[in-house]
């Protein structure tokens, strides 16, 4: 290996247009130093690319099809640095500004996508992965994102629209989210979700428990003063003292 790919960077282009693409594409040939290593159409074959390459650089539409662009990158346990390239929604422009390397709107030129990739030359030291993450946590805000939640089951992709989400449970660093199809581990916290889901139907019912409260059938005393929320598929979810005050306030009892 000479001196000069020692240096190389590699970068991975994830776009459902291929148009979109080929201008990325075309841009890059005036860094040399960037070797596109790939080329994705879409969310799915993007995180299997990704953690069969590598790359060190990513370049991400956000609106496409089947997943999103956030939804595949916390699908990936160590993100690369990405950047952005959209048309646009107004509520990624607060995860960008406090977190992204850059994002590029489309239609971009040449001297805007250059600008882009200085500025990632710039920040290459930082760790991608954490700014990664918490530009998913400012994003996962966003309404668009909360009505569903992506995830990797085995070599698998799985999309659970929450209202078929019956309660979610601690398990160490992940969360255990359980469906009429059993259960999935989402790499998130708790607090993560409480944060996001909407509180008039998910409750914190207990420090491991968060219901769905569609799914409630009763609520029964359980120990001393404590309760258990009865699901319609028969499960018994804790209620602390304090679940069982939210749950009261959220049911109108």
């Amino acid at each position: 290996m000479g001196f000069g790919e020692a240096c190389m960077s590699k970068v991975i282009i994830i776009d459902d247009e291929p148009l979109a693409r080929s201008i990325v594409k075309e841009y890059l040939q005036k860094h040399p130093e960037l070797q596109l290593i790939a080329e994705c159409g879409d969310g799915f074959e993007g995180v299997k690319t990704i953690q069969q390459h590598q790359p060190d650089l990513i370049f991400l539409d956000i609106q496409m099809p089947k997943i999103n662009g956030f939804e595949m990158l916390e699908l990936i346990d160590q993100p690369p640095a990405v950047i952005f390239t959209t048309a646009f929604d107004e509520y990624a422009i607060k995860a960008f500004e406090a977190h992204a390397i850059d994002y590029l709107l489309k239609p971009f030129d040449q001297q805007r996508f250059d600008k882009a990739i200085a500025k990632w030359e710039e920040q290459k030291t930082k760790d991608a992965g954490n700014i990664t993450q918490e530009l998913l946590e400012t994003a996962s805000q966003s309404p668009a994102q909360n009505q569903r939640i992506v995830i990797k089951d085995g070599s698998k992709i799985k999309i659970i629209p929450v209202h078929e989400v019956q309660y979610l449970e601690a398990a160490d660093d992940y969360v255990k989210v359980h469906t009429k199809d059993g259960y999935f581990l989402k790499n998130k916290t708790m607090n993560h979700f409480e944060q996001v889901l909407d509180a008039n139907q998910f409750v914190r019912s207990h420090r491991s428990y968060i219901v769905n409260v569609q799914q409630i059938t009763r609520i029964d005393p359980y120990e001393k003063d404590g309760h258990v929320a009865v699901l319609r598929s028969g499960v018994k979810v804790p209620v602390s003292r304090n679940g069982y005050g939210k749950l009261r306030e959220v049911l109108g009892l």
